[in-house]
């Protein structure tokens, strides 16, 4: 009879085999008193995502790296890279139609070894990038293009998806938007996630939900990846936090090999490159952005590397670059970088 049940019953009805479904979908986890710890919605080693298993919030998760949370019919979901609702009421509905166990079989196996298939999240990601198109001319360009980033389409790893699914974490309403589609990589270039920026269709900037950007898959260590080159050393790179920032800068300077790790958390954990002796750390003002950048610069020191802060004039790079034009940003930007990399990426 689940077949006709809605999206909140869904949930429901999934929040009522909490632990079964965390040992389904999230297998390298384990049970840690009323909470189901692991590291990501990827199916990661660690303790960053909690799904509580009983109380009134039994089913409720978050991951207190990335800031997502949701529901169990989110975490479906995510954790299997579905974009139409209808593939993950699907998948919910087969879950539930199976019998599921007594979760006290499980007591005393709390290490999440119960022998379940897991789901890579390079398949996830691809899943989605599979129905994207090329960015160029698309509402997602024009979107850039309002930002100043007029370049854009020059960067593989950005994509275009016409009618991307979105659900309301809180109400659980569905629905489709078009949306920039980022595809985020390891250090050899290989797919781990994606990150989703939704747009509104009339080309009003960002969509007009709640929370417009998503991440999906595996983030730690890896980004999003511009003028980027696998398998061969990179003498210097920048890295920061969000997409339009690094793309900012990238405008001005389209020579440089640069990084969005997408959140302060993950910059601080990403994954430096080998042959990197020179790192430019594009700052955010919050106390999140601090945290990334300390975080990263010890990292750096600790291989050698020298880390310099990039710091924008007004609110973030985006800003300064519609504000204050490409001339002015540039030469903002003269005065902050190392005399050898004056000459090669901001050449007079």
């Amino acid at each position: 009879m689940t077949a006709m049940l809605s999206a909140s019953e869904l949930a429901d009805r999934l929040a009522c085999h909490a632990e079964a479904v965390c040992r389904h979908y999230l297998s390298a986890g384990r049970r840690a008193g009323n909470y189901w710890i692991v590291g990501d919605v990827a199916n990661s080693k660690g303790k960053s995502l909690y799904v509580h298993l009983a109380g009134p919030r039994k089913g409720r998760w978050a991951d207190a790296a990335t800031g997502q949370f949701g529901d169990l019919l989110d975490l479906v979901r995510e954790t299997c890279g579905l974009v139409d609702f209808r593939d993950v009421a699907d998948e919910a509905r087969r879950f539930l139609h199976d019998p599921q166990p007594d979760p006290a079989q499980y007591r005393g196996n709390d290490a999440g070894d119960h022998p379940l298939v897991e789901r890579p999240a390079a398949e996830r990601a691809r899943r989605l990038l599979r129905m994207t198109q090329p960015l160029a001319g698309t509402l997602a360009d024009n979107y850039l293009r309002q930002r100043g980033i007029l370049r854009a389409s020059l960067h593989p790893a950005l994509r275009f998806h016409p009618s991307c699914y979105y659900r309301d974490l809180v109400t659980g309403r569905t629905s489709s938007y078009p949306a920039l589609i980022a595809a985020v990589t390891d250090r050899f270039g290989a797919i781990t996630g994606v990150h989703r920026t939704w747009l509104d269709p009339d080309g009003m900037g960002k969509a007009k939900v709640d929370d417009p950007r998503r991440a999906l898959g595996g983030l730690l260590g890896n980004a999003v990846r511009f003028r980027f080159p696998t398998r061969v050393p990179v003498p210097v790179i920048a890295a920061g936090e969000g997409l339009e920032s690094i793309l900012s800068l990238s405008h001005v300077m389209p020579g440089m090999a640069m990084v969005s790790a997408l959140t302060a958390n993950h910059l601080a954990a990403f994954r430096l490159p080998a042959g990197c002796e020179r790192l430019y750390i594009a700052a955010d003002a919050d106390a999140a952005g601090r945290h990334g950048i300390e975080g990263l610069s010890r990292r750096a020191q600790a291989l050698g590397i020298l880390p310099l802060v990039l710091t924008p004039e007004l609110g973030d790079f985006n800003e300064d670059l519609r504000r204050l034009g490409p001339a002015r940003f540039t030469e903002q930007l003269r005065a902050q970088l190392a005399p050898d990399d004056v000459e090669a990426f901001l050449p007079t």
